[in-house]
C-alpha cells in the first residue's frame, strides 16, 4: 500500500459511518409487537407463511413467544404482550370480561384430534372421544399411555373437558403422563412410548415423526377448536402499542388474512379455515 492509500483510509472510513447510522435507523424505526401465541400456531408452521405476509402489507414485523394459551393469556394480563392469538374461548371472553383485553375477534378453526398407535391396544377408533378415553381409563394399565400437555395450554384445557365429561376429571391411571411441554414434544412422546396423545390437526399434519402413531378418533363436533385473537387493553398497560396491535387484528380478520390462512397447506391438506365474522 503506498503512502497516498494510507492517507486516503482514515476518510473512506469517516465515508461510511453516515451510512452505518442509516442502517441502524432504519432498523431502530421499524414498528415492531410482540405476540403472545400457542405452539401449535407456531410448530404448525402457520405464522413462518403468515407473518411475513403482514409485514409486506404493513410494515410491522411480529415477534411470537409461543407458549400455551393460559400462559400467552397471563402475559397479555402482565402487559408482556400487546396481541394474544390462542384457542380457549371461554379463558379468551375471561380475560375481556376482566378488562385486560380490547374485543375478541374469531379468526380461523381446525380441530382435535386423538392420535396413538397404529395398533390401537384400547381399540378406542372411531368418531367419539369422550368414549375413546372411558376406554384408555378402563384399561388402567402401564401398557396404555396417555401424554398430557399439562401446560395449561388450549389444547390441555380440552383434554380436561374431555376426561371429565368421560367421568374421569382428574385422570390417574399409571400410563397418563403429563409433561408440561408444547405440542410437538407431546408428539414426539407418545411416538417414542406408544402411548395416545391429544392433539390439534394443524401440529399433526406438520409434525415430521409420525412413526407409529395415526388419528385414531376425528369427526366427534366437541373436537371443534377454535382460535381467537385480542389487543391487550392499553388501559391496564399503557406501554402496549395498542395502533400496531390492532393494524395486525384488522389485517388478519380482512380478506386478505383470512386468504393468506387458507392458503397455508401440507400435501394440498389445509391446516386451518378461516372464519373471522365479516
Amino acid at each position: 500500500m503506498n503512502g497516498f492509500s494510507r492517507f486516503l483510509m482514515p476518510f473512506r472510513a469517516l465515508a461510511l459511518i453516515p451510512l452505518a447510522l442509516a442502517a441502524t435507523l432504519s432498523i431502530a424505526q421499524t414498528p415492531s409487537i410482540v405476540m403472545a401465541s400457542t405452539t401449535s400456531t407456531e410448530q404448525s408452521g402457520l405464522f413462518g407463511h403468515l407473518l411475513p405476509e403482514f409485514k409486506k402489507a404493513s410494515g410491522i414485523d411480529v415477534k411470537v413467544v409461543a407458549v400455551g394459551t393460559g400462559q400467552a393469556i397471563d402475559m397479555g394480563r402482565r402487559g408482556d404482550a400487546d396481541v394474544l392469538f390462542v384457542h380457549d374461548q371461554v379463558a379468551e371472553e375471561k380475560v375481556v370480561a376482566e378488562g385486560f383485553a380490547l374485543k375478541r375477534y374469531p379468526v380461523m378453526y381446525n380441530d382435535f384430534v386423538l392420535v396413538g398407535p397404529a395398533a390401537d391396544p384400547a381399540q378406542v377408533k372411531g368418531n367419539d372421544i369422550v368414549d375413546a378415553l372411558k376406554k384408555i381409563n378402563a384399561a388402567n394399565t402401564s401398557a396404555i399411555g396417555f401424554i398430557s400437555r399439562g401446560d395449561k395450554s388450549g389444547t390441555h384445557a380440552a383434554e380436561l373437558r374431555y376426561w371429565k365429561t368421560a367421568g374421569a376429571p382428574a385422570p390417574a391411571f399409571s400410563g397418563y403422563k403429563a409433561c408440561g411441554c408444547g405440542m410437538g414434544p407431546a408428539l414426539n412422546m407418545a411416538a417414542s412410548l406408544g402411548a395416545y396423545v391429544l392433539a390439534d390437526r394443524g401440529t399433526w399434519l406438520s409434525f415430521k415423526n409420525q412413526a407409529g402413531l395415526a388419528v385414531l378418533v376425528e369427526g366427534d363436533k366437541r373436537l371443534f377448536n377454535q382460535y381467537g385473537v385480542m389487543v391487550v387493553n392499553p388501559a391496564k398497560h399503557p406501554q402496549i402499542k395498542v395502533l400496531e396491535a390492532q393494524k395486525f387484528v384488522d389485517w388478519v380478520i380482512s380478506p386478505a388474512g383470512q386468504g393468506v390462512i387458507a392458503a397455508y397447506k401440507i400435501n394440498g391438506q389445509p391446516l386451518f379455515f378461516p372464519n373471522a365474522a365479516p
